[in-house]
């Protein structure tokens, strides 16, 4: 490696025994697997980072005789494709996952919610799946897993949009509060966590919470998946320890020509070279649902951005004025500017627009068109305007 301080980390992609893992589990109450998920500093792997142990605690706690747990595998961000290599090499960790959650907030079913995109992965998981619940029977444990393609929708990996669409409505988002924790799917508390995060509460159920809280930094525990594309020599998925700099990251994998890195799709931060060194890749810095995309000297910034904005006009729902509208008049905007029919002034007015959306979008989406809309402007003005 050429940056020692780039840990890579097999803690997802691990072989393990996981119907040993499960039989440990199964004889342990809820608390304790809760107390253990909270204990270890886990956060959802998803993008938001809510802390997974607090989202089960509030969903045990929930009265019904009724509960689920979702697997959110709708991976619909641009430039990430962990979760598809995950479902793929080890399907079992993540039914496993599922099962330590169900046992953990008191479901006695789960649901995979698929992209659509990857139903190339349905006879595969059937099967697993098949297999999986006929052990769960034999064990007597009264949980089972199904599977649920989604329609194509960016949109609905947002939990309540997904949770929408699964219940036969058009994916749109909900109205929060009340959180899924307490009304969820079909109106009883759910669990929704994202692929990579079932697997890792299933290796801290069979290493314990220590193990993880020794990797990463106080405020990032752990390990991530990245999906790592664009202009390197070493395209594809790894394992790295939260809380490197994006310095050491770009001296691992980029080209050496590396001007900008955008973190977290396209809904992510664009980052310049000149803030390489003061980046933090983790809670503390910016977060990432695991997208790493590195663009060189020879990139347009203008088209990169332009492509996003078509994405998000294309993708928005359109349930809400601000997201629907706003989405149209930036792509609008930078069009114009860069056409000479504004002045470069009025990006200060685009700007504006996407904080506002920020602000009164009713979802991710719309909150957070404006990441990459003013990250990139901020840093490549010129590339915008001329």
């Amino acid at each position: 490696m050429k940056n020692k301080t780039i840990k890579k980390v097999d803690l997802i992609f691990e072989q393990v025994d996981h119907l040993a893992i499960l039989d440990k589990t199964l004889n342990r109450s809820s608390e304790e697997i809760i107390l253990d998920i909270i204990d270890s500093g886990l956060r959802g792997r998803g993008g938001a980072g809510f802390p997974t142990g607090l989202k089960w605690k509030f969903a045990r706690n929930e009265d019904s005789e009724q509960k689920y747990v979702i697997c959110n595998a709708d991976e619909g961000e641009p430039g990430t494709f962990k979760d598809r290599e995950i479902l793929t090499q080890v399907p079992e960790k993540v039914l496993t996952g599922m099962a330590v959650c169900g046992k953990a907030i008191g479901a006695s079913e789960g649901y995979i919610y698929l992209r659509a995109e990857y139903n190339f992965l349905l006879p595969m998981l059937h099967q697993k799946i098949d297999t999986f619940n006929n052990v769960l029977k034999e064990k007597k444990f009264d949980f089972s897993v199904a599977i649920r393609s989604g329609s194509g929708a960016y949109v609905c990996g947002e939990e309540t949009a997904l949770m929408e669409s699964m219940e036969g409505f058009r994916g749109e988002p909900r109205n929060k509060p009340p959180f899924p924790t307490s009304k969820g799917y079909l109106g009883k508390p759910t669990s929704i966590n994202n692929v990579e995060t079932l697997v890792f509460a299933l290796m801290i159920a069979n290493l314990g919470p220590k193990m993880f809280k020794e990797l990463g930094t106080f405020d990032s525990r752990g390990s991530k998946v990245f999906s790592i594309s664009g202009d390197t020599p070493s395209a594809g998925i790894y394992e790295l320890e939260l809380g490197m700099t994006l310095e050491d990251f770009v001296n691992e994998f980029g080209d050496g020509d590396t001007k900008a890195v955008q973190i977290g799709g396209a809904s992510g931060y664009c980052v310049a070279r000149k803030n390489f060194k003061s980046t933090v890749i983790g809670f503390e810095g910016i977060p990432t649902g695991g997208s790493m995309m590195l663009f060189n000297s020879s990139r347009s910034m203008y088209n990169i951005l332009r492509d996003y904005l078509e994405f998000f006009e294309e993708e928005s729902c359109g349930q809400c004025t601000p997201c629907r509208i706003g989405c149209q008049q930036l792509l609008k905007g930078v069009e114009a500017v860069k056409k000479g029919l504004k002045p470069p002034s009025y990006l200060e007015n685009l700007q504006r627009l996407s904080e506002t959306m920020k602000i009164a979008s009713k979802c991710g989406l719309g909150q957070s068109v404006g990441n990459p809309f003013n990250s990139i402007i901020n840093n490549f003005r010129e590339e915008i305007i001329y």
